[in-house]
C-alpha cells in the first residue's frame, strides 16, 4: 500500500514504527512515499495514492475520494500556525497588509480566512522561506507553520497570531491541521487494517521515544534535538493516537464554517474510518 507523507520530523517520527517494520502491518506492505504537504494535497484531488497525509482544509476537495483515519492527526491544542512580523502591528492591522502564506489548502491558511473574516491580500511561498521573507522586509507578515513556531524569535519575529489559540478560545476544541486519509475505493477490511497498523506506529514511537527521535532528526534538517523534541509533542501525542469525539467534531466544525463563509465547496458529514 502506498503511504504518502511529509518529509518533516513529525511524520518521520510517527511512521518509524513502520517504516523499519518494529509493528504488526496486518499483512500489509506500505511503500512509504515522501512528499510536500502540498504534492500531496494535489495528488488527493487525483485520488493518487491509496493512503496520504493531507491538509484537513484540502478534504474539502478530496472528500469524494478519501475517508479520514482517526489516526495519525496533527492537532493544535491551544497553539497552531502563527503569524508573525518584523515591526510589531495588532492582529486588527492584518487585513490592510500583505501575509505570506505557505499554500492555499494548507490548513493554516483556512484558519487565517476563518479569523479575518474572508479573503485577504496574501503571496504564496514556500512555508521555509517565509520567515526570511519577513525579515527582511519583503512582506509584513507571515503565516508560519512547522519548526518556525518555536525558532521564529531567533529572527526578531514577533508572534501577533496563533490561531490555535484562537480556535481553542472560540471552540474549546483542539485546531485541525493535518489528518491521513485513504481511499474510500478500498475494501472497508484494508481501509481498518491500514487504520491500525498506523496506529500501532505512532504508540510504539511513544513509546520508544528515542529511538523514534533519533529516526525523525534524519528529516529535521538544521533543527537541533531538544526543538525537534519539542516540536513532535506538539504534533505527535495523545491527539494523533486517536482524535476521538472531539477531534472529529473540531474537524467537522473547522470544515463547516469554512463553507458558511463561503471559502471552501459544501463538504456534508465527515466521513471517518476507525
Amino acid at each position: 500500500m502506498q503511504l504518502g507523507h511529509s518529509p518533516d520530523s513529525d511524520d518521520a517520527f510517527m511512521f518509524y514504527g513502520l517504516a523499519a517494520h518494529l509493528v504488526d502491518s496486518e499483512g500489509l506492505e506500505f511503500e512509504h512515499i515522501l512528499r510536500d504537504i502540498q504534492t500531496l494535497n494535489e495528488w488527493a484531488k487525483e485520488g493518487k495514492l491509496e493512503c496520504t497525509a493531507i491538509s484537513v482544509h484540502a478534504y474539502a476537495y478530496v472528500h469524494d475520494k478519501y475517508a479520514i483515519l482517526t489516526h495519525g492527526a496533527s492537532m493544535g491544542d491551544g497553539y497552531g500556525p502563527m503569524v508573525v512580523v518584523r515591526d510589531p502591528i495588532l492582529p486588527s492591522d492584518l487585513p490592510n497588509v500583505k501575509i505570506a502564506v505557505p499554500g492555499l489548502m494548507t490548513s493554516a491558511f483556512l484558519a487565517l480566512s476563518l479569523y479575518l473574516g474572508g479573503t485577504f491580500d496574501y503571496v504564496v511561498m514556500p512555508f521555509d522561506k517565509i520567515m526570511q521573507a519577513v525579515a527582511a522586509g519583503e512582506v509584513t507578515a507571515g503565516l508560519i507553520i512547522h519548526e518556525g513556531q518555536l525558532t521564529h524569535e531567533s529572527l526578531a519575529l514577533y508572534n501577533i497570531l496563533d490561531l490555535g489559540h484562537w480556535w481553542k478560545d472560540e471552540t474549546g476544541l483542539p485546531l485541525p491541521l493535518g489528518v491521513n486519509a485513504i481511499r474510500k475505493d478500498l475494501p472497508l477490511e484494508v481501509q481498518q487494517k491500514a487504520s491500525r497498523a498506523l496506529k500501532a506506529s505512532i504508540e510504539y514511537s511513544l513509546h520508544h521515544r528515542h529511538k523514534a527521535l533519533h529516526h525523525a532528526m534524519t528529516y529535521a534538517g538544521d533543527m537541533d534535538a531538544s526543538t525537534a523534541d519539542t516540536f513532535v509533542g506538539m504534533y505527535v501525542n495523545n491527539w494523533t493516537v486517536d482524535m476521538g469525539e472531539a477531534g472529529k467534531r473540531s474537524i467537522q466544525l473547522f470544515l463547516d464554517r469554512g463553507v458558511e463563509r463561503g471559502l471552501i465547496p459544501a463538504v456534508g458529514p465527515v466521513e471517518f474510518v476507525e
